[in-house]
């Protein structure tokens, strides 16, 4: 899964990256080391400009919400619930399939934190025991420090209570797409603890290589079968991982500490 990531690039960075058309600088958003579920985010898509005499797809960056509202939903608040997309379904789902066909982009971060599933919280669960142990984060990012490009969907949801020209009477929601962890071993390993990313967590979020990133990004690809080739996962051991401190379990803190690279696991975590 992923319930938290670190985006911490300048758009000006991003708009180099990722050949950006237009973006507006009100949008610009503050390097964000613990990015949580409801946040603003930055998106990159592919959308004619609203009164554009031009109609053709403008590669944008977006300020979006992260927690995906569907346009038929009644209210906006399951969208703290729906900021993962399974790729293995996300073409059939009823709150994925309309987005996954016209409405995809992708979100860049620096990597992603990814908290330890051991056997010992594993057995505790089995035993009914409340008390869970204290699980060891880890962040997780390309090998080469690259932008950690992630998959997503966006949608767009009406709020039927405020008028036409309210500000809030649109949002502009997201979802990150997930897929099965990779099994092959990490391009650099902690010295301790796992060696792949399915040791740490059975799911991951979609990384999109270069290559993919215009077909992924084209609104004019709309054939299912045809964009779910893109789904598949990159090539094997692009990927590195390091134990960081237990502080980003608390969505209050952030700062570029929370990216430090520990020696080992803390005290008392798991692994």
């Amino acid at each position: 899964m992923c319930g938290r990531y670190a985006s911490s690039r300048r758009p000006e960075d991003l708009a180099g990256i990722f050949e950006i058309e237009k973006w507006e600088p009100e949008e610009t958003l503050e390097p964000d080391y613990n990015v949580a579920p409801t946040k603003e985010v930055y998106a990159v898509l592919d959308r004619p400009l609203k009164d554009a005499d031009e109609k053709r797809p403008v590669r944008q960056l977006r300020k979006l919400k992260w927690g995906l509202v569907p346009s038929w939903s009644k209210t906006p608040e399951g969208g703290a619930r729906m900021i993962n997309a399974r790729a293995e379904t996300v073409h059939e789902k009823p709150s994925y399939r309309r987005a996954f066909a016209a409405r995809r982009c992708i979100l860049p971060a620096d990597g992603y934190y990814e908290w330890v599933t051991g056997t010992q919280e594993r057995d505790l669960e089995v035993e009914g025991k409340k008390k869970r142990p204290r699980k060891q984060p880890y962040f997780v990012l390309p090998a080469d420090g690259s932008v950690f490009a992630m998959a997503g969907l966006y949608e767009f949801w009406r709020d039927k209570t405020l008028p036409d020209d309210h500000p809030q009477a649109w949002w502009v929601t997201c979802s990150v797409i997930t897929t099965d962890a990779e099994t092959s071993p990490l391009a650099v390993a902690p010295a301790e603890g796992p060696h792949a990313l399915a040791e740490i967590h059975p799911r991951m979020p979609l990384m999109l290589t270069p290559d993919r990133w215009d077909a992924w990004l084209d609104p004019s690809r709309t054939d299912v079968d045809d964009l779910r080739e893109l789904l598949a996962p990159p090539p094997a051991g692009l990927m590195r991982a390091y134990p960081v401190t237990t502080a980003v379990s608390n969505v209050r803190n952030n700062g570029p500490e929370l990216l430090k690279e520990l020696e080992g696991p803390e005290e008392g975590t798991l692994f």
